[in-house]
């Protein structure tokens, strides 16, 4: 009888007469890789970490809901990059309202970063962001945008009915805390619920079409910074995340070239502000001794106190942090049983939070603070120190760095003083006006609820406990209203805008990196959690709020001091795309093979949903199948200026590395390597692309 009744169900769900908590579902991808020449980095504000090449692609990935009947569209995008502007939330909420006239706006449009170090930056318009970068640089919007709208389009626009099934589990050693001092000032009661200083949950959801169950995409969230490749690194990455990713993704689409797959996989981010990839913790670079837990310094120096780990160099490191993200990714999507179930629902606010108040426990309300940037932001992290005499854990302040702060931005009135304390302040950020706004003020929230999954996007880096209290009180909030049967709450990180860091008010006290980045001052994590269930309850009760200040959009203003491409030109007697190095007529699988061409600044077409470079093999006479692209992890795509004339003749090089031993399923046979690039000439400014090509060579087993 109980078999004759499941396969009844079963053939009812077919046939269209029983949902079974099915969803309408679609999935997509989008380039962002940005601008691989001469554009400052998002994520270390270092002025002399200037792309140059690319070590893997990042990309856009779109997971489109709906309830079967079409009802409730809402989208959730994790962006390989360094945080999500508010103008690039703006502008694809603009871009998809003039393709899907009233289907998508900033309500129903969640839009994540998984927080990149060695992505392209310039793409705020807020003058803090863009300082390092020279001001506004148009190649990365254009590029994020883009690709963050061609990603939605795909996913919805291929929709179809699917089942989604949730697991979690913990990634036990990819992970640290970088500010350990910090997470003890919490309390010892509260620190006793959990076993780690960080979050090693993962959680992840299994997207399968239904009634066929062939598998279209997963998610997954994950808190770990995207700083294994280090402030040296200058090749654009996707770092360790963008590495699990795609070997999710190759699992899954084995044929596909990188971003080119039907299946989506994303490695997303969650609440990471103190969580460190660099596993193998910090030491003086100089002595090799232990850094100061404190301050984070060596003999009063933040810059020679670095994290290591867990590889040998950068790469390995990342490659390291990327597998065992997937290693237990892959666990639990095998072993991803239990349905989700239950309603679309998501929820948005626009908040000014300069005016939120927040009620003490004595009773008592305070208003948080125009936003301030404290001295020990100056000092870096121990995944990327900063400079000068600048540390971590600073109350007192410095009287010449005080002034310089008040020159820079400006000068720290007493109220903000108060307010902030006791962060000491370096740039009183919200007091300065010129030229235009220098960080946000206006923020948006947002809960999605996607059945029994609440996704709470954060604008910010949460650390790790501030996470943990946000998933709490969410929760009882959930569990208040009977939605909390097989409920989970997930800090999906870095979302909609960019607010800086969000540490606990014990936390605060300590003043580290974070706490100094903790911009609206002490009391903050206390407003967003206020407004997180506030958010949440008004959703499950079906309740509407008030949409709150629009948040500004000033990209015409916005003022940019990074020279464009004026020209490119190559020496008497040679050609764009020439071959000035060969590859060796026979190599091994170990080798690497290097071959340089004569280029021009990839600027001139950063090549979106194409490559700089190709790997092709000679699958039968005179048939060439392209095997590798500038996507993978086995090459590298080194561009340079060819002598210290720099601008003034316009001659580059572009050097292409194809590491073997770094590339998997390598079939032995005749090989040839190809450059893509586009060249502007000098007074007509006229875009002309151009190829070239090395001699064949010999892979031997």
């Amino acid at each position: 009888d109980k078999i004759f009744i499941r396969t009844y169900l079963a053939i009812l769900a077919v046939i269209g007469f029983v949902s079974a908590d099915e969803y309408l579902v679609g999935v997509g991808i989008g380039d962002v890789t940005g601008p691989a020449s001469k554009t400052e980095m998002m994520g270390y504000a270092n002025p002399k970490q200037i792309s140059a090449g690319i070590h893997i692609r990042l990309f856009a990935r779109a997971f489109a809901f709906a309830n079967v009947d079409g009802s409730n569209p809402m989208v959730f995008v994790s962006v390989d990059g360094g945080m999500i502007s508010q103008i690039i939330k703006t502008k694809v909420v603009m871009e998809l309202h003039r393709l899907y006239p009233g289907v998508y706006n900033a309500k129903n449009v969640l839009l994540s970063s998984t927080h990149s170090h060695s992505g392209a930056g310039g793409f705020h318009q807020y003058v803090l962001f863009d300082i390092t970068s020279l001001g506004f640089e148009n190649n990365t919007f254009v590029s994020f945008y883009s690709g963050i709208v061609k990603s939605i389009k795909q996913a919805h626009e291929s929709k179809q009915r699917a089942k989604l099934f949730i697991n979690s589990g913990d990634v036990p050693d990819a992970n640290i805390n970088r500010s350990p001092t910090s997470y003890l000032a919490n309390p010892p009661e509260e620190r006793a619920k959990y076993k780690f200083n960080t979050d090693k949950l993962m959680t992840l959801v299994r997207i399968d079409a239904s009634p066929s169950g062939k598998p279209i995409g997963m998610i997954n969230w994950y808190a770990v910074h995207g700083t294994s490749m280090n402030n040296t690194n200058h090749l654009l990455s996707g770092d360790n995340k963008g590495w699990a990713e795609q070997l999710f993704e190759h699992k899954m689409n084995p044929e596909a070239m990188p971003g080119k797959g039907k299946f989506v996989g994303s490695f997303a981010q969650s609440n990471l502000g103190d969580v460190s990839p660099r596993t193998r913790g910090t030491i003086c670079i100089d002595s090799g001794k232990p850094c100061d837990p404190l301050t984070s310094t060596c003999d009063g120096r933040s810059e020679t106190c670095v994290g290591f780990g867990p590889g040998k160099n950068m790469f390995q490191s990342t490659k390291i942090i990327g597998q065992r993200q997937f290693d237990k990714a892959w666990e639990l999507y095998q072993g991803a049983k239990e349905e989700i179930s239950g309603p679309l629902q998501f929820i948005h606010q626009n908040v000014n939070m300069t005016e939120q108040k927040v009620q003490l426990a004595n009773g008592t309300k305070v208003q948080l603070c125009l936003s301030a940037m404290g001295d020990s932001f100056a000092a870096g992290t121990t995944d990327g120190a900063g400079a000068f005499n600048f540390e971590q854990g600073n109350t007192k302040g410095n009287p010449f760095w005080n002034i310089v702060g008040g020159i820079v931005a400006h000068k720290t009135s007493e109220a903000t003083k108060r307010c902030q304390a006791p962060k000491p302040v370096f740039l009183a950020t919200g007091e300065t006006k010129f030229p235009y706004a220098w960080q946000a003020e206006i923020v948006e929230t947002q809960v999605f609820r996607i059945g029994s999954l609440f996704l709470v996007a954060v604008p910010g880096e949460f650390t790790t406990m501030s996470g943990r209290r946000t998933r709490e009180a969410v929760q009882k909030v959930v569990n208040a209203n009977g939605a909390g049967k097989n409920a989970r709450v997930v800090i999906a990180g870095l979302s909609n805008t960019y607010a800086d860091y969000i540490t606990t008010f014990e936390e605060y006290q300590r003043q580290r990196y974070e706490a100094a980045s903790t911009i609206f001052g002490p009391h903050t994590l206390q407003a967003y959690i206020d407004q997180f269930k506030y958010l949440t309850d008004n959703m499950l009760k079906n309740r509407t709020v008030p949409t709150g200040p629009f948040p500004p959009y000033f990209v015409s203003k916005l003022l940019s001091f990074n020279p464009g491409v004026l020209f490119d030109t190559h020496p008497i007697g040679e050609t764009f795309g020439q071959v000035l190095v060969e590859p060796k007529y026979v190599v091994n699988m170990h080798e690497i093979v290097s071959v340089t061409f004569v280029s021009a600044e990839p600027r001139n077409n950063m090549r979106l949903g194409g490559t700089y470079l190709t790997v092709e093999q000679e699958v039968s006479p005179g048939n060439w199948k392209v095997r590798y692209t500038d996507a993978d992890w086995g090459t590298k795509f080194h561009w340079r200026r060819r002598n210290l004339l720099e601008k003034l003749d316009g001659q580059s090089i572009a050097i292409i590395e194809w590491d073997l031993a770094q590339t998997s399923n390598v079939v032995p046979g005749k090989y040839r390597i190809k450059h893509f690039g586009t060249s502007k000439q000098i007074f007509t400014g006229h875009l002309t692309d151009f190829e070239g090509m090395s001699n064949t060579f010999e892979v031997k087993a």
